[in-house]
C-alpha cells in the first residue's frame, strides 16, 4: 500500500496524504485533484477500492470525420490498438450522411465521463469551449482545425508540399497546379500557404483549387485546374489525386507521360492503382502513438504539451511521376 500510494502520488504531483483521503473518500480534496488520482490508479494498474470502482472512467473516444478516406480507418486501428495496451476502451464516432455529428458525438462523451478524446475532426466553438471548461484530456491529431488550449500531433504540410514540388520540379515541371481539401480545413490551408509561397514570383502557372475530399470532389476540380493546361498536379490526398487521374483520362491526357499527379496520406493500396500512385507518406503509426502517448499522459495528471509535434512525411516515388516530355 505504501508503494501505490508513492508511486500514485508522484505520477500526480501531489502529497501521499492527499492520495490517502481520495482512496478513503475524506473532504479536503478539490474535484479535478481526486479525479487525476483515481486516472493515476487506472494508468498505473492499480484496483480502486470497491466504493470507489463504479466511478471508473476507461473509455477514450475516437472522432473521425469520415471513414472512406483509408487513412482514418488507419488511424482507429493504431490509436485503438495502443489505448487497449494502456487499458483503456475506444469509442469509435465517425460522422457519417443522416448520423450524429461530431458535435453531438463529443456531447455524448461527455455524459459518459470518458476520460479523454482524441480528436480528428472539427468541433464548433461551444463543444470546444465544454471540453477545455470541463476539463477533459484531449488530443488532436490532425485536426481539421486549430483549437487553443489542446495539444496537437500533426504532418508537417509545409514540409510535403515543399518535397513534391521539388520533385516535379527537378522533372523540368514548370506548370504545378495544387489541389486541396475545402479552405476552411487547417491542413488543407497549410499547404495552400505553403504553395503561394514556393511559387511566389514564378513565371509558371500554379492554379489552386478547393475540393470535397472524396473522388468526385478530386474529378471535378481536378478537370477546371487541368484548363489552365497544368502538366503536374500535387493533391492533398490519395483519394483527390485518383479523382485527378480519372479527370485527365476523361480529356484524353495519359498519366504520367502528359499528366504527373502526386498523391498525399499513401493509404492501402496505393501501390496498386493504375498507375502506382507517387505519394507523401503520412507516418500515421508514429503519430498515432504520439497521440496517445501525450493523451495517457495528461489523463494521469501531466500538464499537456503546449507545442504542435510535426512529423516529416517521406515522398514515395512510384509511376505517377515522370520528366516533362
Amino acid at each position: 500500500m505504501a508503494r501505490k500510494l508513492a508511486e500514485v502520488a508522484r505520477r500526480v504531483g501531489v502529497s501521499e496524504a492527499t492520495v490517502s483521503r481520495v482512496l478513503n473518500e475524506k473532504p479536503g480534496v478539490s474535484d479535478s485533484t481526486r479525479q487525476a488520482v483515481l486516472t493515476a490508479l487506472d494508468v498505473l494498474g492499480y484496483e480502486r477500492p470497491t466504493q470507489l470502482r463504479a466511478a471508473r472512467a476507461r473509455l477514450v473516444g475516437i472522432v473521425l470525420p469520415e471513414l472512406q478516406n483509408p487513412i482514418f480507418p488507419a488511424i482507429a486501428e493504431i490509436a485503438g490498438g495502443a489505448l487497449v495496451q494502456l487499458g483503456f476502451t475506444p469509442v469509435l464516432c465517425t460522422r457519417t450522411a443522416g448520423g450524429l455529428t461530431e458535435a453531438e458525438y463529443v456531447s455524448m462523451l461527455l455524459d459518459q465521463q470518458v476520460a479523454g478524446v482524441i480528436f480528428c475532426g472539427g468541433l464548433t466553438g461551444d463543444e470546444h469551449q465544454a471540453l477545455l471548461e470541463r476539463g477533459v484530456p484531449v488530443v488532436l491529431l490532425n485536426a481539421a482545425v486549430d483549437y487553443p488550449g489542446f495539444p496537437s500531433v500533426s504532418t508537417d504540410d509545409e514540409a510535403a508540399v515543399r518535397q513534391a514540388f521539388a520533385h516535379l520540379t527537378a522533372m523540368g515541371h514548370t506548370d504545378i497546379g495544387l489541389m486541396v481539401g475545402p479552405g476552411h480545413h487547417m491542413p488543407s490551408r497549410r499547404k495552400a500557404t505553403a504553395f503561394e509561397a514556393l511559387t511566389a514570383g514564378s513565371t509558371g502557372r500554379h492554379p489552386v483549387g478547393h475540393a470535397l475530399f472524396s473522388f468526385e470532389g478530386g474529378q471535378a476540380v481536378a478537370s477546371e485546374l487541368l484548363a489552365h493546361k497544368v502538366t503536374a498536379l500535387i493533391c492533398g490526398s490519395d483519394v483527390l489525386a485518383l479523382g485527378a487521374v480519372r479527370a485527365a483520362r476523361r480529356v484524353g491526357l495519359r498519366i504520367p507521360d502528359d499528366l504527373s499527379v502526386v498523391g498525399f496520406d499513401d493509404s492501402a493500396f496505393m501501390n496498386y492503382t493504375d498507375p502506382p500512385l507517387t505519394t507523401l507518406r503520412q507516418p500515421i503509426e508514429a503519430m498515432s502513438r504520439a497521440a496517445v502517448t501525450l493523451l495517457a499522459n495528461q489523463i494521469s495528471g501531466d500538464s499537456p504539451t503546449p507545442h504542435e509535434l510535426l512529423h516529416e512525411p517521406e515522398l514515395v516515388v512510384r509511376q505517377s511521376t515522370a520528366p516533362l516530355r
